[in-house]
């Protein structure tokens, strides 16, 4: 049985409320400021029928996993929120979120890229997913390959990236996160240089609800949470 989450404004509210200040004080602890921190609300076990409860609650952003969900959803509720995908996405499904979302977090095929060139109107921010702990279970390009991908991707001019999206392994104590998301922000770093003039790696979607506050001292633009909230 697929897991799903039913939420109660009220509580979304509070505990977003409670996301947000962590997320301030993370910020300020790492000399950053807070503004440059975005919450993102995963959606991905709240129904299209609960969305309201989210928009209520204050959730202007949030994040799809599966593109037949990400239409479903977009349908009921297309201009109460700003969408995003954040799940592996297939070039074949490519056609159907690239007119729902303004930013794809998942971006690691060159078959996905081409399938944006080819479907985009115009030219189209995205993020390249690293696979930031080598993990066979996990999508993403791998460390070894960014630059190769990077090369090839530059012959799709529409296609522009933005930032990198990491999904570190999964730990009982968040701060064994942390070299990853230190090794994305690095990452993005020495990629803003090689690729000044072609793309900018300036966002930084990583964390989750068990290690977000970290994620932003490291560097994060973006956090994508989800059971914190409900």
């Amino acid at each position: 049985m697929v897991r799903q989450f039913i939420p109660d404004a009220d509580k979304v509210r509070e505990q977003l409320a409670e996301v947000e200040g962590r997320v301030a004080d993370a910020a300020r602890v790492a000399g950053r400021d807070p503004g440059d921190v975005r919450v993102l609300v995963a959606t991905k076990y709240v129904s299209a029928e609960h969305l309201g409860a989210l928009h209520e609650a204050g959730v202007r952003l949030i994040g799809e996993n599966r593109a037949q969900d990400l239409v479903a959803k977009h349908e009921l509720h297309g201009e109460a929120f700003d969408w995003h995908f954040i799940g592996h996405l297939q070039s074949r499904k490519t056609r159907l979120v690239l007119p729902l979302v303004s930013l794809i977090h998942s971006v690691g095929s060159l078959s996905v890229v081409g399938e944006i060139e080819k479907r985009a109107a115009q030219v189209t921010d995205v993020l390249l997913e690293v696979n930031i702990g080598g993990e066979a279970s996990k999508s993403g390009v791998a460390l070894t390959e960014v630059d190769r991908f990077l090369e090839a991707a530059a012959a799709y001019p529409k296609v522009r990236f933005t930032g990198l999206m990491c999904m570190p392994p999964l730990f009982d104590d968040a701060e064994d996160a942390r070299p990853f998301f230190s090794r994305t922000r690095e990452l993005a770093e020495r990629l803003s240089t090689t690729w000044s003039g072609t793309y900018t790696f300036e966002q930084l979607s990583m964390g989750t609800s068990a290690d977000y506050e970290v994620a932003v001292r490291e560097g994060a633009t973006i956090i994508r949470v989800g059971s914190v909230l409900f």
